[in-house]
């Protein structure tokens, strides 16, 4: 079939791009989200997230009549759920956002439909929809129970993406997709391919869902190592950056850069869905997300000292997004160290020029939003973290002469 009106569910940092790359393929892509507010932002042709150019995507879409936002679902050719999934206090996975999205949807479902779910998940959780549907449409079938004759085909492409490049890796990087039986794979193939330039790589959906928690993984243990050098080298006395770039110089050695800790919703949660489902044994990504968790703990005691020394309660904190040239504060360990510091007393003034206000986590009469200028007429009196490496920070030699502690590498 022609998917000719496509419904993206969730319209936050991967929705709204993958709606917007549809619409620009000439789709009619209906958006939908309980943010109210996006949703009005988006229908006037404007974007509530920062990404480089999707603010022209977005505009152009919606001025020529291809995407329109909404708060309640409308029926559709193909629906992609792309909401959040975060874990509980215990670190298990909280599926909540997907059972909403999906009980959303299915009022809407008819026969012929298509359902990917493109939220990381935790394994299991796209049969998990499936049945979530398949109980409140009880007049359709589903691959479960009717195979490759369901009504309802459904799939699992997690995205692949890189925050501030999301518009051209949605395009060209390749894309895994598990369906629940070879013709929801085929289905789902034929969605991607009005956009993806990369290759659609055929799987079942358990194997989808694992393939990102892993690529995630990968990376997390990796910065775990960076992360963990850090802390050993503090310890002995040894420049960690000096270390790092030498080691690199070995042809097999590529270590990553550490820093105050691992953010966003990705990397700094996916570890413990596998964790949650194999716990005996996941050993070592358990302890490369402690190792990564631990870090802000460390950051938080270095800056404590340094202010003691200094008789200083006033820290200048330079960065709250989880990395660099984002706005995006999701598990951020910079905005931790910050909230951190608020709670032992300290008073605050916040650099972090991809935001216009403080969030309401940081809402406090000890934090101030400051910029980057008034934190260089400061001089050296000023203690100073930087936490991520944003461009304007970044081989700042103005920034090098106020002598700040570099926690993630920015002047080296």
């Amino acid at each position: 079939m022609s998917f000719t009106r496509i419904s993206v569910i969730g319209l936050g940092y991967i929705g709204l791009p993958t709606a917007a790359v549809f619409a620009a393929r000439k789709k009619t892509v209906i958006g939908v989200d309980v943010n109210q507010h996006a949703v009005e932002t988006i229908n006037r042709g404007g974007i509530h997230i920062v990404e480089p150019e999707l603010d022209m995507v977005v505009h152009a879409a919606v001025s020529e009549g291809y995407l329109r936002a909404t708060t309640t679902p409308e029926p559709a050719d193909a629906f992609l759920i792309a909401v959040p999934t975060p874990f509980k206090e215990d670190h298990e996975p909280d599926l909540r956002y997907i059972e909403s999205a999906s009980k959303a949807i299915a009022p809407v479902l008819k026969a012929g439909d298509l359902v990917v779910l493109e939220s990381t998940s935790p394994v299991g959780a796209t049969e998990q929809m499936a049945q979530w549907l398949a109980e409140a449409r009880p007049d359709l079938t589903f691959p479960a129970t009717h195979g490759e004759h369901s009504d309802i085909r459904i799939a699992h492409c997690p995205e692949r993406v890189l925050p501030g490049h999301v518009l051209r890796e949605l395009v060209e990087n390749d894309r895994i997709i598990g369906g629940l039986t070879q013709k929801c794979s085929a289905a789902a193939v034929r969605l991607y391919k009005t956009f993806v330039e990369g290759e659609c790589i055929v799987t079942d959906a358990r194997t989808a869902e694992m393939c990102k928690l892993t690529e995630n993984s990968f990376r997390d243990v990796n910065i775990a190592f960076a992360n963990e050098l850090s802390i050993i080298c503090d310890k002995l006395g040894i420049d960690v950056w000096e270390l790092i770039r030498l080691a690199n110089h070995h042809p097999r050695v590529n270590i990553l850069r550490p820093g105050p800790g691992v953010g966003g919703h990705c990397i700094a949660v996916d570890p413990w869905f596998i964790v949650s489902k194999t716990p005996d044994e996941a050993r070592l990504i358990r302890c490369a997300r402690n190792v990564n968790d631990h870090k802000p703990e460390l950051v938080v005691s270095q800056l404590k000292a340094a202010a003691e020394a200094r008789d200083s309660q006033e820290i200048y904190c330079l960065g709250a997004a989880f990395k660099a040239d984002i706005d995006d504060l999701r598990e951020s360990p910079a905005l931790g160290v910050v909230q951190r510091l608020l709670e032992d007393g300290f008073e605050v003034r916040l650099v972090e020029p991809n935001i216009e206000a403080l969030p309401g986590s940081l809402r406090h009469d000890r934090c101030e939003l400051v910029s980057f200028d008034q934190l260089l007429a400061k001089g050296r009196s000023a203690l100073i973290a930087v936490l991520v490496p944003h461009k304007e920070f970044r081989g700042s030699e103005a920034l090098r002469d106020l002598q700040p502690l570099d926690f993630c590498g920015a002047l080296n």
